[in-house]
């Protein structure tokens, strides 16, 4: 089923024409090719199709059903219908604005048109004409979408949805087809460059004269925005910055992941003085000017008799080196060295020997690593978080807390030996969020993954209903969710991250609640019947042999000399003895 959606998908891209007329095609490369600006180039790819390892997972969470925004996915029968809504905001915004709406198209064409290309990592196979309307008309129904939250942020009344709108979108967010719209304006491929926001968000406020400008009334719709889908209660929020922000989902993460600058954090920076430098360097010439050679030297003549003996003859270098590096040899030459190598002359040569005598060493432990096992030829494995579930950790005594934070805020007190979680939110757009939150992370993140870290956590400690039971009582998990099933199967069916990633905070996290959860008496006990019987296999088996041979060799003596007889005389024995 996924296999299919995912076929259908990749040919309804928009650039993926079967009918190319050769002419547009032409003149689309001469644009490309001659018309290209440097400033272009500048501009950085920021609006990405979903990684196939991710899209395999869940189509449905990364393709839009409702409403398609940009190119993409402009041209797909299933969300081509509402291009009637589109159109019909685009006539209402026109109203707004002291210009017509054709004569914006013209400038955001004439300023725009490369650096809209530019956003996107696919090749756009369309016309200027063609890609400047598509991205005119989808501003206008998305900004008619989130005036709702604008409204919602700034503590006012919303206004009656327009008449064209109304079975689609409402005031209070409760309709299916307003959720499925919310869904699609956070998938990856279905986002819009903000810069064009707000250009058009411009054009709308000088002509309603709004006591807030764009930018203002631009960043209060994404707060209004963020508040309905983050499922996190955090009490002090980041200030970001929209100018920072290349588009509506990357603003999102930013509330989610914040930086330094975000958090209001200064990096401090650390000044090194020139004439520090300058003096130690100085005092580290004159000190080598003053002996006959240099150490670089006798370092370059030590390195090169070494590759010579190496080179030479295998056998007799392997020979020395157990003689050498043999623990009675290390004892006996540990003192002498010490004091010999305080001697004028060989105090000068007493790195560069050492150093070839740890080349020694070192060369020797590898060739006994090598001969150990083929383990390091092996290739590595895919890294998964080692933690045991909720109900486990419950029975080993660890506590768990909610917390009124973000991801930022886990951590664990072993003192209390309690875990901090912060409360999250589940309703039926967090998995989508919070998979789109993934994908773009793994486009985009030069550093730590730490959303699909957070989704292994979760993963990793939400094993069975039972588990998402026991955070649900806690007050960790908030679920709007029909059942505690579905929040096991949320986080179980939530897919891992492209890329190996460490998160130094939360790695620690998982690193002290496993140390805090195998010193547990009940873990221990049962590593210890786990390892040395039930996995004791050959032990085991030993065992069973043994038994075996035991009862063969019964079963021959009593053949030959009638147990039968000997335990039916047993009774009268005792009995006698009894009477005696």
């Amino acid at each position: 089923m996924a296999t299919k959606s995912i076929s259908n998908y990749t040919n309804s891209y928009s650039f993926s024409k079967l009918n190319i007329d050769e002419d547009e095609w032409v003149e689309s490369m001469r644009k490309s090719v001659i018309e290209h600006t440097e400033e272009a180039d500048k501009v950085p790819v920021c609006i990405f199709t979903v990684p196939n390892v991710l899209l395999a997972t869940d189509p449905q969470s990364y393709i839009p059903q409702q409403v398609a925004l940009g190119p993409f996915h402009h041209w797909r029968p299933e969300v081509y219908d509402m291009q009637r809504y589109k159109l019909a905001s685009a006539r209402r915004t026109q109203k707004q604005m002291n210009v017509s709406f054709e004569r914006i198209v013209e400038i955001m064409k004439k300023n725009d048109e490369a650096r809209i290309r530019a956003c996107y990592h696919k090749f756009l196979d369309m016309s200027g004409d063609a890609l400047i309307w598509m991205m005119a008309v989808d501003m206008s129904f998305l900004l008619e979408f989130l005036r709702v939250y604008a409204m919602r942020e700034q503590g006012r009344i919303s206004k009656k949805v327009a008449s064209g709108m109304s079975h689609l979108v409402d005031s209070s967010g409760k309709k299916l087809s307003h959720m499925a719209i919310l869904r699609d304006l956070v998938m990856v491929e279905n986002q819009i460059p903000l810069f064009l926001i707000k250009t058009m968000l411009e054009a709308q406020c000088k002509q309603t004269a709004h006591e807030l400008t764009a930018e203002q009334t631009l960043k209060s719709m994404l707060m209004g925005l963020y508040h309905e889908l983050s499922p996190f209660q955090e009490q002090e929020l980041p200030d970001v910055d929209i100018n920072d922000c290349d588009h509506l989902l990357d603003f999102l993460y930013h509330m989610i992941v914040p930086n330094n600058k975000e958090l209001g954090i200064v990096e401090a920076e650390i000044d090194i003085e020139n004439e520090d430098i300058v003096e130690i360097k100085g005092q580290q010439e004159e000190e080598e000017s003053s002996s006959f050679a240099k150490q670089s030297d006798l370092r370059r003549f030590m390195d090169y008799v070494w590759n010579t003996l190496s080179k030479s003859n295998a056998g007799l270098v392997n020979f020395f080196k157990k003689i050498i590096f043999g623990k009675p040899m290390k004892l006996f030459m540990k003192l002498p060295w010490k004091i010999l190598s305080n001697l004028p002359i060989l105090k000068l040569m007493k790195e560069p020997i050492e150093r070839m005598l740890e080349k020694f060493q070192g060369d020797d432990q590898n060739d006994e690593k090598l001969q150990d096992g083929d383990e390091l030829q092996k290739p590595p494995l895919i890294e998964e978080i080692t933690i045991p579930s909720v109900t486990d950790m419950v029975q080993a005594g660890i506590l768990f807390s909610p917390v009124n934070g973000g991801i930022s805020d886990i951590s664990f007190d072993n003192t209390t030996c309690t875990l901090y979680l912060p409360i999250i939110e589940l309703d039926v757009n967090t998995e989508v969020f919070l998979r789109n939150l993934v994908a773009y992370e793994a486009c985009v993140a030069a550093g730590p993954l730490v959303v699909a870290r957070y989704t292994e956590l979760m993963n990793g400690i939400i094993d069975t209903e039972e588990d998402a039971k026991l955070l649900r009582e806690k007050g960790i998990v908030l679920s709007h969710l029909k059942s505690d099933k579905e929040v096991a199967d949320l986080w179980n069916g939530m897919s891992k991250s492209v890329k190996l990633t460490k998160v130094a905070k939360m790695d620690k996290v998982i690193e002290d609640v496993n140390k805090r959860y195998g010193d547990t008496w009940r873990v221990k006990m049962g590593n210890f019947m786990k390892t040395y019987v039930f996995g004791s296999w050959r032990f085991l088996t030993l065992l069973a042999a043994l038994f075996m041979l035991l009862l063969t060799g019964l079963q021959a003596f009593c053949s030959v000399y009638s147990c039968a007889r000997v335990f039916h005389q047993l009774p009268e024995l005792q009995g006698a003895s009894e009477g005696n």
